[in-house]
């Protein structure tokens, strides 16, 4: 099977986490993605070396960039932007993320690039957007989940300290959203021929991971409350219980759910109970959630059956009669039981060198028929700079000058495969 995008030129002025995400979507589906770097150490990912023999492509670089040419070359220097320009007339998407106004400064903003390809879909991720007052300032994940109120809906009570997500939640966010409204400018593209300028941000990514929460309180004035490791629904049994051999999350929202986990653990009499549920709610007529008289009185019952219950048989049983549950897992146990036999659907992939694989859960989603296997490695620094450059009519004096002035960075043995000299 071909690969939706291919035929797509990117090029790719990311760093970082949140742009070369969105362009290792796009290049995983086909694109051909060019990745701007500085000559001087180029993306900081490419640091980030644990391996022995990692060089400047570490696990972590590879992860994000696999499947991407690499153009080491200074867009802050005159001659570097003006090539940088030159190749974005061949290409049909150009990815930044540097704060509003950087790329301005070296002519690579949209109205630069479009003036050069006037079809151009032109992606901008920043932290804040590319307008207002805050559009300067710079952007960490921490910084943005401390700012749009998440580590403040983290957290069991209203007196705990914020908590942020475990990880670089919004960052990934921004990358994914930024891919998508790329395909669906391109697929516009195709339609009418225009191409558009997208202003992605975190900001706006830690908003629709909260999506539920910030609609309810731009309608409603209802500000989110810590909910703890309890469900989003307000069930009083969609909750995380201590076992005897770990924790167990369920989710038994409706009263058919919660007579199941009732009789489960030998709570049926709770089902009658009117001071510990709302019976109107529990005996309505089309179903609806749990509702509970006394939330607490209700958790510390099952609290108690829970203690005396194994998390793995419980998730086992309770999940057989339709309730949903987990046993709370680390990520590697998880990994370690998805990724081997047929429990769940679960397509990862390998990018890298055979010597040193990378391993990755891949792109998110299984597609049927799958598109072929990609197995693509990232590039080393400017490995692919001697082949772009060929393809503009630069010849070899030309790069060899470009390279003694520091605008240009080509590797040792540059890779010339497909130079169309």
């Amino acid at each position: 099977m071909s690969k939706p995008l291919e035929g797509v030129r990117v090029l790719d002025l990311s760093h970082v986490i949140a742009g070369p995400l969105a362009s290792f979507y796009l290049a995983q589906l086909g694109a051909e993605v060019i990745k701007i770097e500085a000559p001087q150490g180029g993306d900081v990912m490419r640091a980030a070396r644990v391996r022995p023999g990692d060089g400047d492509t570490p696990a972590g670089f590879t992860a994000l960039n696999a499947g991407k040419r690499s153009l080491a070359i200074d867009i802050r220097q005159p001659q570097g932007a003006e090539l940088v320009r030159r190749l974005a007339a061949t290409a049909d998407v150009f990815i930044e993320n540097f704060r509003p106004g950087v790329v301005a400064r070296c002519g690579l903003d949209y109205e630069s690039i479009r003036a050069v390809r006037p079809g151009i879909v032109y992606c901008s991720i920043s932290g804040y957007g590319q307008q207002g007052a805050w559009a300067g300032r710079g952007a960490y994940d921490h910084v943005m989940q401390a700012l749009t109120g998440m580590m403040l809906m983290s957290g069991a009570s209203a007196d705990a300290p914020p908590i942020k997500v475990g990880f670089p939640v919004i960052d990934v966010a921004v990358g994914m959203l930024g891919a998508l409204s790329v395909s669906a400018a391109l697929h516009r593209r195709a339609r009418t021929g225009e191409g558009q300028h997208i202003d992605a941000s975190m900001l706006q990514a830690s908003m629709m991971l909260m999506y539920p929460n910030a609609s309810s309180y731009l309608t409603e004035g209802v500000e989110p409350q810590r909910a703890g490791n309890r469900g989003y629904t307000g069930s009083p049994t969609a909750d995380t219980y201590r076992c005897t051999d770990g924790w167990l999350a369920v989710a038994a929202n409706t009263p058919a759910q919660f007579r199941k986990l009732s009789a489960a653990l030998g709570l049926q009499a709770l089902c009658e109970d009117g001071e510990l549920l709302d019976l109107r709610a529990f005996h309505a007529a089309g179903g609806g959630f749990v509702v509970a008289r006394d939330a607490d009185g209700l958790r510390a019952r099952f609290e108690a059956a829970f203690a005396r219950q194994c998390a793995q048989p419980m998730e086992e049983r309770l999940n057989a009669e339709g309730v949903p549950a987990a046993r709370v897992r680390r990520l590697g146990e998880f990994l370690d039981e998805v990724r081997t036999g047929d429990k769940a659907s679960f397509a990862p992939l390998t990018l890298g060198p055979a010597e040193r694989p990378v391993h990755t859960p891949g792109l998110g989603f299984c597609a049927r028929p799958a598109s072929r296997a990609d197995g693509s490695t990232a590039p080393a620094l400017g490995a692919d700079g001697q082949a772009l450059l060929h393809e503009l009519g630069l010849d070899a004096t030309e790069l060899q000058a470009l390279q003694a002035s520091g605008v240009l960075r080509l590797p040792a043995q540059p890779r010339v495969a497909g130079c169309a000299a």
